[in-house]
């Protein structure tokens, strides 16, 4: 057994429902607990070389393993023939493109509610959820502290509380996201986990930031992050309700041809990997990436910069590829 298979073994060692929750728990605790250790106003450059890191197995995960498995499956056999289905290959696109949408609603929505970039708190983190500048996130405190009062004041305060609200319901899509690729094979969802968990990090470190310096104190701002890793449990039980009725009704209607969505074999269950897909994309190509093109006009500093963040991605996406490479059977 290579080490790969056995470090999975090791933290996966149950079933699918039970190596999901397990999944979430990791991805929950840990990067909270991590806070302990963070100081509030971290390097913006140390930070974005960390979010480089999650981009590049985020769009790993989604290249090599969520969207291989959306349209194709996972080998049962050796040798195995693929029949391709157009209309399968539509509902599945679709799935894409809805989860990619719905990100893209709920980071519309939070800015139209928090009433564009008015009052907006500006961070380094790229978080999917937030206005996208480049400001320093210890100047732009300053300035919203001085400039405007009471009324400035309330606005840190409604993104800080918009920023748990979009927290919480992006971390019920990793949740799904979890459930839905340990049900499709062990594969799929050990690497789904390993992306999701370096994602975390850098992104609760920045939520963190955006916390703290809106007032909250440090307990309050990693107590205020743990009550949000609740909604990555409710995704996961939910996708555990979806992936378990899908299982009892093909159990049910074994003898029976498989009829799905539209008089495809595709159920519900099954877009919810392209669900997930396309909610990544969004996040790395559209909350993260553009953040990083941000420069600070120090030609030296910048191309340092630069080349830190190509490496970080590029360690990022390689693991992803010698996971699927070196793929666990299912």
């Amino acid at each position: 057994m290579s080490f790969q298979a056995a470090a999975f073994a090791f933290l996966f060692p149950g079933n699918a429902m039970t190596n999901s929750l397990l999944a979430t728990a990791y991805i929950s605790i840990f990067p909270n607990l991590l806070l302990y250790f963070v100081p509030p106003d971290i390097d913006t450059g140390a930070l974005n070389v960390l979010v480089s890191f999650a981009v590049g197995g985020l769009l790993g995960d989604v290249f090599l393993h969520l969207l291989p498995h959306a349209f194709l499956g996972e080998p049962t056999e050796e040798n195995a023939v693929v029949v391709v289905d157009n209309q399968k290959n539509v509902l599945i696109g679709t799935g894409i493109f809805v989860g990619l949408f719905f990100f893209f609603f709920m980071d519309k929505m939070m800015r139209v509610i928090n009433g564009g970039s008015g009052h907006h708190h500006h961070h380094p983190l790229p978080a999917e959820t937030h206005e996208h500048t480049h400001t320093d996130p210890i100047t732009a405190a300053a300035a919203n502290n001085n400039n405007n009062n009471n009324n400035n004041n309330n606005g840190i305060k409604l993104s800080a509380y918009l920023n748990l609200l979009a927290d919480f319901t992006h971390n019920m899509t990793d949740g799904l996201a979890m459930a839905a690729s340990f049900y499709a094979s062990p594969a799929v969802g050990a690497t789904t986990a390993v992306a999701v968990f370096f994602h975390e990090i850098p992104h609760e470190v920045g939520d963190y930031a955006i916390l703290v310096q809106s007032g909250f104190s440090k307990q309050k701002a990693m107590m205020a992050q743990f009550t949000t890793a609740v909604g990555a449990f409710l995704g996961t039980l939910i996708g555990i309700l979806i992936e378990e009725e899908a299982l009892s009704n093909k159990l049910l209607d074994a003898t029976m041809p498989a009829v799905g969505l539209m008089g495809t074999d595709v159920t519900c269950s099954d877009l919810v990997i392209p669900f997930a897909a396309g909610g990544f994309l969004y996040i790395a190509t559209v909350g993260v990436i553009p953040e990083l093109l941000a420069i600070t006009g120090n030609a030296k500093k910048d191309k340092k910069q630069a080349f830190a963040e190509f490496v970080a991605m590029f360690i990022g996406l390689g693991l992803m590829f010698l996971i699927a490479w070196n793929d666990i059977p299912a």
